[in-house]
C-alpha cells in the first residue's frame, strides 16, 4: 500500500508492476545519496571556514592557499559528487518507512553529524596550527603537512559519508562500489602528485614516506571513530530485537 501511495504519479509504460518497485527503490536511493553529498560537504565546508576564520584570528596567515583550497574544493563538489552518486541501489530501503511529506532534506541527526564531524575536524585542526606556531612557528614543510592532513580528513570522511543514515561498515560491499573506489585513488594520487611536484605554486614541499604513513594513520582515526558508532548501534538494534 505505501509502495502504491509513493508510486501514484509513475506511469507504467511497460506493462510491468516491477517497475514501479524499481521506480521507488532508485527514487530511495538518489534521495539518500543527495543526504549523503550535502552531510559530507556541509562538514568539510565548516571546517574549511572554520580553519580560514581562526586561523587569522590566531594571527597565522593563510593556513591554506587559494590554490590549496581550490583543489580542496574540487575533492569536496566534483568528487565527493561523482562518488556518492555511483552508490549501488540498496534494496534494504524498500523497509524503510515513507518519509513525511514536506520532512526537510537535513534533519536533525543530519545536523548533529555535521556540526560534532565538522566542529571536531575544526579543533583538531586548529590545534595542529598551534603547536606547529608554538614549537618554532610556520615553515613550508609544516604547512605542507597540515595542507595533507586536511585532505587526508576528507579522504576518510568520504567513506564516513558511504554510511551516512545506515549502521553498516564503511567497507561492506567496497568492493561494488567503483566509483567510490575511483575517487579515493583519484584524490589520493592527486594529493601526492601536488605535494611531491607542486613546489611554489601548491607551497608544498615534497614529504618523505613515513611523513605520508603518519598522516595516514592518523587522519584515519576519523573513519575509525565512524566505524566504533556503527558498530555500537549494530549491537544495540539487535539487543533491542
Amino acid at each position: 500500500a505505501e509502495i502504491a501511495k509513493e508510486a501514484s504519479d509513475i506511469i507504467i509504460l511497460d506493462n510491468n508492476l516491477q517497475s514501479i518497485i524499481n521506480a521507488v527503490l532508485y527514487g530511495r536511493t538518489v534521495f539518500k545519496s543527495i543526504r549523503k553529498f550535502i552531510t559530507f560537504q556541509l562538514i568539510m565546508n565548516l571546517c574549511a571556514v572554520g580553519v580560514s576564520l581562526f586561523g587569522q584570528l590566531m594571527g597565522i596567515d593563510n593556513p591554506v592557499t587559494v590554490i590549496q583550497m581550490l583543489w580542496v574544493n574540487i575533492i569536496m563538489d566534483t568528487f565527493a559528487a561523482l562518488a556518492l552518486a555511483s552508490l549501488p541501489a540498496d534494496p534494504n530501503v524498500m523497509n524503510e518507512k515513507p518519509r513525511p511529506v514536506g520532512q526537510f532534506i537535513i534533519t536533525r541527526p543530519i545536523w548533529t553529524s555535521i556540526l560534532g564531524y565538522g566542529t571536531a575536524f575544526v579543533v583538531f585542526l586548529l590545534a595542529m596550527l598551534l603547536r606547529i606556531e608554538i614549537t618554532g612557528g610556520m615553515d613550508v614543510y609544516d604547512l605542507t603537512l597540515f595542507f595533507t592532513f586536511f585532505v587526508l580528513l576528507q579522504f576518510w570522511n568520504l567513506l564516513n559519508a558511504k554510511t551516512y543514515s545506515t549502521t553498516d561498515a564503511a567497507f561492506k560491499h567496497l568492493s561494488r562500489c567503483a566509483g567510490v573506489l575511483t575517487v579515493l585513488c583519484l584524490i589520493l594520487c592527486g594529493q601526492w602528485l601536488i605535494v611531491q611536484f607542486g613546489g611554489p605554486v601548491f607551497r608544498t614541499v615534497p614529504l618523505a614516506a613515513r611523513d605520508w604513513g603518519i598522516l595516514l594513520a592518523v587522519s584515519s582515526l576519523v573513519l575509525w571513530v565512524g566505524e566504533a558508532g556503527r558498530l555500537f548501534k549494530r549491537l544495540c538494534r539487535k539487543k533491542a530485537e
